[in-house]
């Protein structure tokens, strides 16, 4: 048998790829004399082929490296890969942004600072995307309720 189909035979016995399938060099000759598959789980058996062991990544160097990111290193322009936006989609920020404005709008309607009708007309204004932050919120709402009047 060729080497390749009993690399090919042992990879699958031992669940591994051809590549890391070993053949000692000193028993080529018995690897090339076996014939079935039975004779290369026996080869197997005998420690003639062998399955090299995953090579791994160092445990140290990847939490070393974890740490330099705690300390926001590594992160300079040579290690940006992708757009803006691919790092920080668009939708994202946008849902930050809603949810934190509605999420107020909701405070002030149950605090009374706005009425039923004004918290509809803030909603969709926030909505459409006019309003883009918690402050322009209630900078907005301050300066539309005239000084006097509380809401």
């Amino acid at each position: 048998m060729k080497i390749d189909s009993a690399k090919k035979i042992a990879a699958r016995h031992l669940k591994a790829g051809t590549s890391r399938i070993w053949i000692d060099t000193n028993s080529v000759d018995q690897v090339l004399e076996a014939a079935t598959r039975d004779e290369i789980r026996a080869l197997i058996r005998r420690n003639v082929i062998q399955k090299i062991p995953e090579k791994g990544n160092s445990g140290a160097r990847f939490r070393k490296r974890i740490i330099q990111k705690s300390k926001e290193r590594r992160r300079g322009p040579g290690s940006v890969k992708g757009t803006k936006n691919a790092r920080d989609p668009r939708k994202r920020k946008w849902i930050r942004t809603i949810r934190a404005v509605r999420s107020e709008l909701r405070e002030m309607k149950a605090e009374g600072k706005v009425t039923g009708s004004d918290y509809r007309k803030y909603y969709r204004i926030s909505k459409g995307g006019k309003i883009r932050s918690r402050a322009q919120l209630s900078a907005q709402i301050s300066q539309s309720t005239p000084k006097g009047e509380q809401k």
